[in-house]
């Protein structure tokens, strides 16, 4: 996969962002949701690319775009020769933030090249996210009080001084209170564990991990990242019913207790991820508009080689000279 195709995937998300943007506060998640599946749809027909959506917005035909095996990019034009790459999307990861503004909503993309992210059925999977130094010290089968006391050792802290981000669900009481028992802090979140997922692994964050059960598809993006970023997600898929070991089948999937790595879930040799911030949030701010433009705050990342850059990006919209900038 060309890592040029990096600031072109940048645009598919800063597109998305600023097109949810417009409609943040205003309540109608689905609403938002659709203006940023449609905005990178767009800016992604022209990519040049022979792209196919591997984690999107549903199974085939149960949503009109960015459905699991939609085609995108120039290849569906026509345009030959081009680099074959597996994209996974989520246009708006947190829709209830963007509607209510709340803090930590973004558009995601992910891509590999061909084969080199997991084909993840849309069900929910257990969880555990480090940073770089806690990645060799924990295991998703282990204790949550060991698990805490590994990642301390590894971060040089004590247990009291971690903090844990866990999604504010009835399915996590068991979980918070174990980590409470430990002496560890918790963040609660609504929404939203994918950006929870990249913050454990960025020093200085004020995040020390992510625990519990979320999307399986948003796990596959976290592993994109942890690729670029160091870090690592341990991850299992919750198979408990007859209906999900036959969707998993028809991924590919015939292991149900199968204990996923990063590399597991995103393998790709050449991994690109990109993420633009829609709300403000722990590390990006959100979409601001102002009187001749859009200013946005991203984030691209690669593993090929190790990349990561924060983008700061003005889009002036006004055709006239007499626009006036701010920094």
């Amino acid at each position: 996969m060309d890592n040029d195709l990096s600031l072109d995937f940048l645009r598919v998300v800063e597109q998305a962002a600023i097109a949810c943007a417009h409609t943040m506060g205003q309540g109608d998640r689905h609403g938002s949701d659709r203006v940023a599946v449609e905005a990178m749809r767009r800016v992604m027909d022209d990519l040049p690319m022979d792209g196919t959506i591997v984690i999107g917005e549903g199974e085939r035909d149960e949503a009109p775009m960015l459905y699991i095996g939609e085609k995108v990019g120039a290849a569906t034009k026509g345009v030959g020769n081009l680099p074959e790459v597996d994209i996974a999307v989520d246009p708006l990861e947190g829709t209830n933030l963007c509607a209510t503004g709340a803090a930590n909503a973004i558009a995601v993309l992910a891509a590999a090249s061909k084969g080199g992210l997991l084909h993840a059925p849309d069900l929910y999977m257990e969880k555990l996210v480090v940073g770089p130094r806690a990645k060799h010290a924990v295991s998703l089968d282990r204790p949550v009080k060991d698990n805490l006391k590994s990642i301390a050792k590894a971060l040089e802290r004590r247990v009291e001084d971690l903090v844990i981000m866990v999604l504010d669900r009835d399915r996590h009481a068991k979980l918070i209170a174990d980590i409470r028992a430990a002496g560890a802090r918790i963040r609660l979140i609504g929404d939203g564990d994918l950006s929870a997922g990249i913050s454990a692994a960025v020093d200085g964050s004020s995040v020390h991990a992510v625990m519990g059960t979320g999307g399986a598809p948003e796990g596959v993006l976290t592993a994109a990242a942890m690729r670029c970023l160091g870090g690592e997600i341990f991850a299992r898929l919750v198979v408990s019913k007859p209906e999900h070991e036959e969707r998993c089948r028809a991924m590919g999937i015939t292991d149900f207790r199968r204990i996923y790595s990063s590399h597991d879930l995103a393998s790709g040799e050449s991994i690109i991820f990109a993420a633009t911030g829609v709300t403000d949030g722990t590390m990006l701010k959100g979409v601001r508009f102002f009187g001749h433009g859009v200013r946005t705050s991203s984030i691209v990342m690669q593993n090929q080689p190790r990349q990561i850059r924060f983008v700061d990006t003005i889009h002036v919209t006004r055709t006239d000279d007499d626009v006036r900038i701010r920094f």
